[in-house]
């Protein structure tokens, strides 16, 4: 059987890892798999790139000058927003027409277009779409926050700053409507959390969401030597570390801000800690005045995306703090804990469906700054640490194993097709 795995990029983002496992767990199960991407960073023979032509870029720039006008020119908007005007048509390619199932993960920033859809749709090759945020089933963010306009019909959009009842949102979400009408697709939520949610829209009204976790090479992503791993990064190592990681540490929807106050807490409740814990930070363009007023020495380690020392990063830390305040299902905490480091998250999103409380972690009460300092105490000093982290590392091995996971994707590739791998 030929999957063509289609997504953005290669290797940048959380969605574009969890693709990139995905071909090689099902390449490594027997499946002839592809990657088609916009942006290609590594050799990988199987990873294909999508030519894009001038007119697509063009149109792709107009779409980031559209999204700045609606939004009134709020540049941290750029990225949370898709017009899905942007795109290739994809298939007249070689691998499209060779392939028995059309397996779509994150399409946006120019990859597809909602027409590129419509004509992967009218070609009648059985379709997955595996949803990594929000945006398949809402007018045009990738997150809602706390609007639920999804759930009946898009419009008045808090993040277009809109208070037309017919605006961009209203308008595009039509068009998903039109597009999705008919249409037989199997969407595929990381978490049940966004499949709940997903359940719950308008747009995916009377269609059956499954839910399967992205998956983890749990061969490379597994417990190490903390002492050598330090020592490769150049880490203290007499001291507790808590990770922090993101790409952009300026990003709201992360909740480095969180993080930054409970240290503060943690430091005022128990200030013989000062010089017993670390903070590492993870991320692009980071600068020290985002992090000065953290009461502990912090590590700045630049983002990093080569896999092996990715694994060294995790073994090298105590705790992984992820105080996002929405997310579907991060990859970084299935990576840590394959690694066996306990993580501490807040109570949303798909975060309670990885960590289980007091078991293999903490998960703190929703943007509940003294909680999350008491979780980062707790995980330290008053749990069994040893058993945390054998159980989180369980969790991992079982739970998004790639083996596993490809076994019910191929499971999936079987029914539509009709074939038997």
């Amino acid at each position: 059987m030929r999957v063509l795995i289609i997504n953005s990029t290669e290797r940048q983002g959380g969605p574009a890892i969890a693709a990139y496992r995905l071909t090689e767990a099902l390449k490594n199960n027997g499946i002839k798999a592809k990657m088609l991407v916009r942006s290609k960073s590594t050799g990988q023979v199987t990873t294909v790139l999508a030519e894009h032509s001038l007119s697509s870029h063009l149109s792709k720039w107009w779409e980031k000058g559209s999204i700045l006008l609606h939004t009134h020119f709020r540049r941290n908007r750029i990225y949370s927003i898709d017009f899905g005007h942007s795109g290739t048509d994809i298939t007249e390619l070689p691998e499209f027409k060779q392939a028995d199932v059309i397996h779509l993960h994150w399409i946006n920033d120019g990859m597809l277009s909602l027409a590129s859809v419509e004509k992967i749709i009218a070609s009648g090759k059985p379709i997955v779409w595996t949803l990594h945020d929000m945006w398949p089933f809402t007018g045009v963010c990738h997150y809602a926050h706390d609007c639920d306009h999804y759930t009946s019909h898009c419009h008045d959009c808090p993040q277009l700053n809109s208070r037309k009842h017919r605006d961009m949102a209203f308008r595009i979400f039509d068009r998903k409507a039109q597009m999705l009408q008919g249409s037989r697709i199997q969407f595929v939520a990381c978490s049940h959390w966004l499949g709940n949610m997903a359940s719950n829209s308008h747009l995916f009204a009377g269609r059956h969401i499954l839910s399967i976790p992205n998956p983890i090479n749990i061969n490379l992503f597994r417990p190490r030597s903390r002492s050598q791993a330090r020592e490769a990064l150049g880490l203290p190592q007499g001291k507790r570390l808590v990770l922090f990681s993101s790409h952009s540490l300026t990003d709201e929807r992360k909740g480095f801000h969180y993080l930054k106050e409970a240290t503060k807490r943690l430091a005022a409740e128990h200030p013989e800690w000062c010089d017993k814990l670390g903070i590492v930070l993870i991320g692009k363009n980071i600068d020290s005045s985002m992090y000065r007023d953290i009461p502990f020495e912090v590590h700045q380690l630049n983002y990093v995306a080569e896999e092996k020392r990715l694994v060294d990063v995790y073994n090298a830390v105590n705790i992984f703090a992820i105080p996002s305040l929405q997310d579907n299902l991060p990859n970084t905490i299935v990576e840590a804990m394959a690694c066996g480091i306990p993580c501490i998250g807040f109570n949303v999103g798909g975060i309670p469906e990885m960590i289980d409380h007091l078991h293999n972690g903490y998960v703190a009460e929703y943007k509940n700054v003294n909680d999350f300092a008491q979780g980062i105490h707790w995980l330290l000093t008053e749990g069994e640490y040893e058993l945390l982290s054998r159980e989180a590392s369980r969790k991992a091995a079982n739970t998004y194993g790639e083996n596993n996971i490809a076994m019910k994707y191929i499971s999936i590739y079987n029914r539509m097709t009709g074939k038997n791998v």
